[in-house]
């Protein structure tokens, strides 16, 4: 049986679980599109909120990609700070 990263993260409650299981045949697609957006911005990287607009996605549902493919090893942090739509300072995401 796979386990996170390869399938959705959730929490031990009913709607987490349903959401997860919602998007898992997605997941796959997702972290690809994920993965090559964040490969070609190559040095300058992508904040998960410009990785959503990049992709024209929202950012609910491509934010968790970066986690994932963080923990696969495909995506690091580049160390940049960039702001997010909060106007919070977001990770920048580099392929690894």
């Amino acid at each position: 049986m796979s386990t996170y990263p390869d399938e959705p993260g959730c929490r031990p409650v009913d709607t987490s679980i349903a959401a997860a299981r919602a998007l898992a045949p997605k997941l796959g697609r997702l972290q690809r599109m994920a993965e090559l957006a964040i490969r070609e911005a190559g040095s300058l990287g992508l904040t998960a909120d410009e990785l959503a607009a990049r992709l024209e996605l929202d950012r609910w549902s491509i934010q968790p990609r970066t986690s994932e493919l963080r923990r696969k090893g495909h995506i690091r942090d580049s160390g940049q700070r960039r702001r997010n739509a909060t106007g919070k300072l977001a990770t920048v995401w580099i392929a690894a």
